[in-house]
């Protein structure tokens, strides 16, 4: 299934990675947040991990139908992440994210790997109120 992405960190409008990897492959990003999931630092980006309760703000970004394929290669690329590899550390699954008009799409985001996961649990640092920015 062709989903868009929820973005939280370094793909957001505005940060480095997002002219580098979006710009001209995607259609406008809405604002969104996502339900089930909190955000730690990492080593210049954030680490989202699923977590009841939590709830991270971000953009939902849908890709252009001819650039589909090619975004979700290099971003699958760029989070380091391959199907069924234990070495991830991060893991793409599909979530549901509120537009800011309330509508719920259902979307692809990058949360931490659960060996990741665990570490950052255990003493990584949260960032209060779901927003890296």
């Amino acid at each position: 299934m062709r989903h868009p992405f929820f973005v939280y960190g370094t793909l957001r409008p505005g940060e480095h990675n997002h002219d580098l990897f979006l710009r001209g492959r995607t259609a406008p990003e809405e604002p969104g947040r996502m339900r089930g999931i909190v955000l730690y630092e990492g080593p210049g980006y954030p680490y989202a991990v699923e977590e009841p309760g939590g709830v991270v703000s971000g953009d939902v970004v849908a890709a252009l139908p001819e650039a589909y394929d090619e975004l979700l290669a290099v971003l699958d690329q760029l989070e380091e992440y391959t199907p069924g590899d234990s070495r991830n550390l991060y893991e793409r699954v599909v979530r549901d994210v509120t537009r800011a008009d309330g509508t719920v799409v259902r979307a692809w985001v990058y949360v931490a790997a659960p060996a990741v996961a665990t570490r950052l649990r255990t003493g990584g640092k949260l960032i209060e109120g779901g927003e890296w920015r």
